[in-house]
This record gives C-alpha cells, structure tokens and sequence, in this order.
C-alpha cells in the first residue's frame, strides 16, 4: 500500500518575545492510504503547527513533505485540491443552510452543478445530515455542526482528510456519534490525519497513533503496540493509610527482576508496569505478604496511551494541558 502523506525532518521555528522557539523539531513519518492516522500530544506540543506546514497554511522552514503525490513546498496549490482540512473553529457559514454550505464548497472547487448536487445528496445522508440541511447553521448543535464541517471537508472528494482536534466541545455521545462517521470514511478509502488531545479518541479510532512532545516525536505505533510493547500490563495496587506503607511497597516492588517500572500515584496508589500481569499477580501478593504491608485493593489492566506518554515523558498526558495550541 502506498505512502500518501510523507514527512521527512519537518521544523518549524516563530519568534516570541525576541527569542526563537522551535516549534516542530525534525519531525518524521509516513501514513499509508485508507489510514487513520492520530496525532497525539498535550497543548503547545507542535500537533496543529506540523498539521498546518502539511496543509500547506504555514511554510516549512526545514524538512520536505509530500502529500497525495505532491511536494507541499513547491505545489501547494496542487496540494489544496487534493486535500480536505477541518480547522478547530470549522468554515460553515451561520446565515446559511447546511446545504447552501455544501453546494457552495463544492461550486469553489470547479466542480460543475449536477456534479455536486448529487454529492450533496451523498453526503447529507452519509453524515446524517439530510433532516436538517435546509435550517440555518447557526441554529445547529455542536454535533451537528461538526458532522457538517466534515462533510464540507470531504464535497470535493479528497484524497487525504486533515481533522484538527475534530470533536473538542463535543459531549460523550456525539464525540462517539462522530468516531462511527470518521471511520466510515476510512471504509470509503479515505486517508484521515486527525490530532486530538484525547486518549480515547485516539485509542478507539486510530490505525496507528504518533505521540508529538514539545515538537519531537515521543513514540509511534498502534495503540495496542505502543500499550504492549512500552508498558506490559498494569496493575494497580491501594495500600493501607500507615505512615510509610507506599513508600514501602515502592521499595519491595521496584527491586522485583519482573517488574519494568513503577509509578506512585495519587491516593496511597502504586502503578506496577510488569510484562505478563496474571503471572506476575501471585508473585507481587506474596512479597506484600511477606514484608507484611496492609493492602486494601489490586487490580490489573492494560495500560492506557496516558501510562505510554508518562514511561516517554515522565509526566501525565492528562495533566500536561488540553485543547488547542501549537
């Protein structure tokens, strides 16, 4: 399977209160056709900065990419017809109806009226829009509006979809709602670029996942692989409030050969990153045993993407900041 987006030591560097900061740090990749590819980092890690030099909306100071065929740097415009972007802030107009949008985008593009009429149609009833397409946008839900920022992403029938943090401000239900219509898409062979700040989003939708901090890439893969191959399984252990007892259970779980890492958590909480948990389960209750320290719970899981940021980074995604940002 080909290769439609190709980045090779991408950088980016802005100037901000008369000092240079570099942005985007040698950053390479490659995402194969009919992929959805997620990715993911905490505000100001360098997500929408690397999305935008793809885009072909910010040039690229270093590094060369290629998207559906295309050197971004000395074709753009070429680029732009290829591509479809959903920006943050989306591009509908509020004043008009969903289907006065979608006609119009498609109009811009140079396709011919019947042309994009019938991929309208298409379209309102892919992405669920058609029982409210003729309402004002400015009267539409969040999920709704998001549904149609997508939908005027992909009128022209792109090549490769760029969502930039496409469901923040979304509530549960339409965040999945839209997870089930962005893979649609992949089903239709459309290649998806999407940065998010959310694990879930990205565990549950992602073919592969690239984790961006402070402009570099941290770790890449699929989920399940990063989760494995990184962490092992997690198991979680709750000990009692005697002074000293986490502090006592990091000492005889570190020093185990079976165990990777540990983690004190919040809580009177201990994560104990080993590699084979249900085998690992009765050796680690035997040295609690022994060393006769009071444990109120355990329980063993497979990691989260936030337990991969933290074994790269030494800190939380979760704590790190969400939301937009460079």
């Amino acid at each position: 399977m080909s290769d439609v987006i190709e980045a090779r030591e991408l950088r980016k560097r802005f100037k901000s209160r008369g000092r240079v900061v570099e942005a985007v740090r040698g950053v390479s990749f490659n995402v194969p056709q009919g992929e959805i590819f997620g990715f993911l980092g905490p505000n100001g890690a360098g997500k929408t900065t690397t999305l935008r030099m793809l885009t072909t909306l910010l040039t690229i100071d270093e590094g060369e990419a290629n998207v559906a065929g295309l050197d971004v740097g000395s074709a753009p415009a070429k680029v732009r017809e290829r591509i479809g972007y959903v920006s943050q802030l989306g591009g509908a107009d509020n004043l008009a109806t969903g289907r006065e949008n979608l006609m119009l985008q498609g109009r811009l593009y140079g396709r011919d009226r019947a042309h994009v009429a019938a991929r309208v149609e298409e379209l309102l009833g892919l992405l669920d829009l058609a029982s409210f397409a003729e309402r004002q946008v400015k009267t539409y839900s969040g999920g709704q509006k998001r549904r149609l920022d997508v939908a005027l992403g992909i009128v022209h029938e792109p090549e490769v979809l760029f969502l930039d943090e496409p469901t923040t401000g979304l509530d549960p239900q339409n965040r999945a709602n839209l997870w089930q219509h962005v893979s649609t898409l992949r089903e239709r062979g459309v290649t998806v670029f999407l940065t998010t700040h959310y694990l879930e989003e990205a565990d549950a939708l992602c073919d592969r996942v690239m984790i961006i901090d402070d402009g570099a890439i941290v770790a890449e893969g699929s989920p399940r692989e990063l989760k494995r191959d990184i962490v092992g399984d997690a198991v979680v252990l709750r000990v009692g409030e005697e002074d000293g007892a986490l502090a006592r259970i990091n000492a005889v779980l570190a020093a185990a050969p079976f165990v990777r890492s540990t983690t004190q958590g919040e809580d009177g909480e201990l994560h104990c990153y080993v590699d084979d948990g249900p085998a690992a389960l009765p050796e680690i209750l035997r040295r609690i045993d022994s060393a006769k320290i009071p444990l109120r719970a355990i329980s063993l899981s497979e990691p989260t993407l936030d337990d991969v940021f933290l074994a790269k980074t030494g800190r939380s995604l979760r704590d790190s900041g969400a939301g937009s940002g460079a």
